[in-house]
């Protein structure tokens, strides 16, 4: 298989019903490539076995003085050397081929299972895992897929090399033949302890990467607040419990490779005992000796990539139980979704909280409880993450959002959150997302009032280059911006892709109020004609909205506009102002 064909068009379904069996779909996707690998393997395993039947014509010439079974042999060698030199950079190019292609296919269904789950994936699983497994386990099945195809022309280039001794010398071969089985599978007894250090090695190693995960992500809260000492000690405790796992799981594997060559060196030392006593009894020749001694010694490289298959095959099998975790992952739901493809417009419906948001209106709000308003927000997208089989879908234009597929509810409702993820890459990058047209990029970052921004970040280009800050490059989740720079350029992407209906959580919680008053006016004038709901508590931005509806309880309570609810509804006053909540007898 070409890596021209990397990335690929579809990576296929996988079987994720255990790491076993992802394991036997992957090796079965990469069967024409495991099939040249064994092709070019066995050429080039069998110039080396071959080489020692050369070698000793060699020796049985020189020892009988006969140049033309001397130059038969140099031939012989010269043939043999050139097709293993040639066998080689092909069998090496096979099985790397395999390697990469496996981990690809393998990334590439981790990133379509990330890209369908969405917000889901991490809250079932933490992020560190999952950079853990689309990382150092996604390396190690495409090892074990690797080393298969050289572990299957070594077996059956040693199998042949057994046959031929068998033939070749009866009595030797009869020794090898039992010998060999007996030395390869010597380690199988290890194998269980060494699975299950390599397991509890992986798991140290993804606790550790979590806690790298949480420490980085919240470094500018614990800064703040002095925490820095203590998540650094858990991380080195974490790190240090990983490194002493780590030598807990080499030292078995140092004992099943020293085990090896133990074994076999008192094997070599038992044939080379009785193949003296042979020559001297004159059974047979030196140049016969010669070649049983090479054909035995080549048995030390199929052995050796016995041993390192049965070690991938561990820290494999390891790795594809949580790879398969991730994979099998599923939305709570798998009945929806399966309408027919459209992009609703109109009215957004929800019948669990009695929300209703007349299309084209700019409509605030408000909840009280931050978690509160999230779900809800999810909620009105369709596909919500926190969905339960039974609830009722969101509905735009009578429609339900959960029965479309989820990339038409996406096209149709677009919702950020409150920690909206700005991804690594220039910032011209970041707006390379689909979107309606009708928005230019300059427009979007003009509402969400990104100017100081541009001017922060083309001072960061380097001298003599562009001067253009949309080439400025953002760093991973945009960490090097602050929170409500963060904030904003979030928004203008979400402008700038210009859905039918816009669902912001919360877009403006970590600016100051005079930019909080321009967004909104922004925000008002770009979206006109615009289905736009915003989240929020602020009397700025609930002063510039059509219509208030007031959300306590998970119900509709209250809809209004801004002033008047603050005068009529003490409950919404409460939240609104942060004044102390009103009692049941007050409010009565």
């Amino acid at each position: 298989m070409s890596l021209r064909l990397v990335p690929f068009a579809d990576p296929g379904v996988p079987d994720t019903r255990s790491g076993l069996r992802l394991i036997l779909w992957l090796e079965h996707q990469q069967l024409r490539g495991q099939l040249a690998a064994v092709g070019w393997g066995l050429l080039y395993f069998g110039g080396i076995a071959a080489s020692p039947v050369a070698v000793g014509l060699a020796v049985q010439a020189v020892i009988d003085k006969s140049w033309s079974r001397l130059m038969l042999a140099g031939g012989l060698l010269l043939v043999f050397g050139a097709a293993k030199s040639a066998a080689d950079s092909y069998f090496h190019r096979a099985v790397v081929t395999n390697w990469i292609s496996t981990a690809s296919r393998l990334q590439q269904l981790l990133f379509r299972k990330a890209s369908e789950l969405g917000s889901l994936l991490t809250r079932r699983i933490a992020a560190g895992e999952v950079v853990a497994v689309s990382s150092g386990d996604v390396e190690k099945i495409g090892w074990f897929v690797e080393v298969l195809g050289r572990f299957a022309a070594a077996l059956l280039t040693c199998f042949t090399v057994v046959v031929g001794l068998l033939f070749y010398e009866p009595q030797l071969g009869l020794v090898v033949a039992v010998a060999v089985p007996v030395l390869a599978f010597s380690i199988l007894p290890l194998m269980g302890p060494a699975e299950r250090r390599a397991d509890a090695q992986r798991a140290k190693g993804g606790r550790a990467t979590e806690l790298a995960a949480d420490t980085v992500a919240g470094l500018r809260v614990l800064r703040g607040i002095g925490g820095e000492q203590l998540f650094l000690d858990r991380y080195r405790a974490a790190s240090q419990e990983y490194r002493a796992s780590a030598v807990h799981s080499a030292r078995m594997w140092s004992l099943i490779a020293a085990l090896q060559v133990l074994f076999f060196g008192l094997f070599l030392v038992v044939v080379v005992w009785l193949g003296v006593r042979l020559v001297v009894a004159g059974r047979i020749s030196v140049g016969e000796l010669v070649t049983t001694y090479g054909f035995i010694t080549f048995m030390l490289v199929p052995l050796h990539t016995f041993e390192e298959t049965a070690s991938a095959f561990i820290f494999s099998k390891v790795s594809a139980r949580r790879a398969a975790r991730v994979l099998s992952l599923q939305r709570m739901d798998e009945t929806r979704g399966t309408g027919a493809a459209q992009v609703p417009e109109g009215d957004l419906v929800d019948p669990v909280s009695g929300l209703e948001v007349p299309a084209g209106s700019f409509t605030a709000v408000v909840c009280g409880n931050p978690d509160a308003g999230g779900r809800l927000a999810d909620h009105l997208g369709g596909h919500s993450p926190e969905a339960e089989p039974g609830d009722a879908s969101a509905m735009l234009d009578g429609v339900a959002l959960d029965d479309l597929p989820l990339e038409s509810a996406r096209t149709a409702v677009l919702v950020q959150d409150k920690d909206p993820v700005l991804l690594s890459g220039t910032v011209r990058e970041l707006f390379d997302v689909p979107s309606s047209g009708a928005v230019t990029v300059e427009r979007a970052l003009e509402a969400a009032q990104c100017a100081d921004i541009l001017d922060v970040l083309r001072q960061s280009l380097p001298a003599g280059g562009p001067d253009d800050p949309m080439d400025a490059v953002l760093t991973e989740r945009g960490r090097s911006l602050s929170g409500g720079q963060r904030q904003r350029v979030a928004l203008a992407r979400s402008l700038y892709v210009d859905p039918a209906v816009l669902v912001l959580d919360e877009p403006t919680s970590a600016v100051d109020a005079h930019t909080e008053a321009r967004i909104a006016d922004g925000l008002r004038a770009l979206r006109a004609g615009r289905t736009t709901v915003v989240f929020t508590s602020s009397p700025l931005m609930l002063d510039r909205a059509d219509r208030v509806v007031f959300v306590p309880d998970g119900r509709v309570a209250a809809v209004g506009v801004h002033h008047e609810l603050v005068h009529t509804d003490r409950h919404y006053r409460a939240v609104v102002t942060r004044e102390d909540e009103p009692t049941f007898e007050e409010s009565a």
